[in-house]
C-alpha cells in the first residue's frame, strides 16, 4: 500500500484529488493538510510514502515544504501537483529534491502513475513539464548531441525505442500499450536503460533521448 500526505489550501481540490487517489486500490491517503507547515508536520507524524503537494499554500509554500521534508524524513517522495507550470516553479521544484512534477490541468491517470513511480523511487514529470525541461536543459550546456549518440550505441535496439518514448514522457503504462508487452517488461527495460546509461532516474535518460535525436525539438 502506497501511503500519500495530500496537502493543498482548497478543500475542494484536496476532496477532488482524493476521490482519484481513492480507485485505486494500492493508494491510501493517510493525512491532509491545508498549508506547508501542516504538511511538514503531519510528514513528521505519519511518515507517508508519498507527500503531494500544491505550491501556493500559506505559512509555508509547497516549495519550502517540500526542502523541510526531505530533512523531516528523506525516505519520503515528492510529488508537486499545481496549476502554475512556470519554469522557474520546475526548476525550483526539481532543486528542492521533489520527484515529480503534474499539472493539475492534466489527465487523472498522470496522477496515479505519478504517485506510484515516485513511490518506487523513479521521478515522474506531467509530458507538457518534461518536454519544457528537456527543451530547457538541452539548450544549455547539457546540449552535446554527438556524446549522447554514443551513449546510447551501447543500448539495444528495443530499448533504444523504450527510450525514445520516455523521453517523449510517457508512462511505463502508456510504453507497455505502445510496445505491446506487459508493464513488467518496461520496468526490466528501464533498469537496463539507466544501468547501460549510467544515469540515476527517468528524467535523466530522458535528456539523453533528446540529446541524442530520439525525440523531435519541439518548435519554438
Amino acid at each position: 500500500m502506497i501511503r500519500v500526505l495530500l496537502a493543498d489550501d482548497e478543500a475542494m481540490v484536496r476532496a477532488g484529488v482524493s476521490a482519484i487517489l481513492a480507485t485505486d486500490q494500492e493508494i491510501e491517503v493517510v493525512a491532509e493538510a491545508g498549508d506547508g507547515s501542516a504538511a511538514v508536520e503531519q510528514v513528521r507524524l505519519t511518515r507517508p510514502d508519498v507527500a503531494l503537494l500544491d505550491i501556493r499554500m500559506p505559512k509555508l509554500d509547497g516549495l519550502a515544504a517540500a526542502a523541510e521534508i526531505r530533512k523531516v524524513h528523506p525516505r519520503t517522495a515528492v510529488l508537486v501537483l499545481t496549476t502554475f507550470g512556470e519554469d522557474a516553479y520546475i526548476a525550483r521544484a526539481l532543486g528542492e529534491g521533489a520527484s515529480g512534477f503534474l499539472l493539475k490541468s492534466g489527465d487523472p491517470r498522470e496522477l496515479l502513475a505519478g504517485v506510484h513511480a515516485v513511490a518506487d523511487g523513479a521521478a515522474f514529470l506531467s509530458p507538457k513539464v518534461a518536454q519544457r525541461v528537456i527543451t530547457h536543459l538541452a539548450g544549455g550546456r547539457l546540449a552535446q548531441g554527438a556524446a549522447a549518440r554514443e551513449r546510447i550505441a551501447v543500448l539495444t535496439e528495443r530499448e533504444r525505442e523504450v527510450l525514445a518514448l520516455v523521453g517523449s514522457g510517457l508512462s511505463n503504462a502508456d510504453i507497455a500499450g505502445r510496445l505491446h508487452v506487459v508493464e513488467g517488461t518496461v520496468k526490466a527495460y528501464m533498469s537496463a536503460i539507466l544501468n547501460r546509461l549510467e544515469v540515476r532516474n527517468r528524467v535523466q535518460a530522458a535528456i539523453v533521448a533528446y540529446e541524442a535525436g530520439l525525440v523531435p525539438r519541439a518548435p519554438h
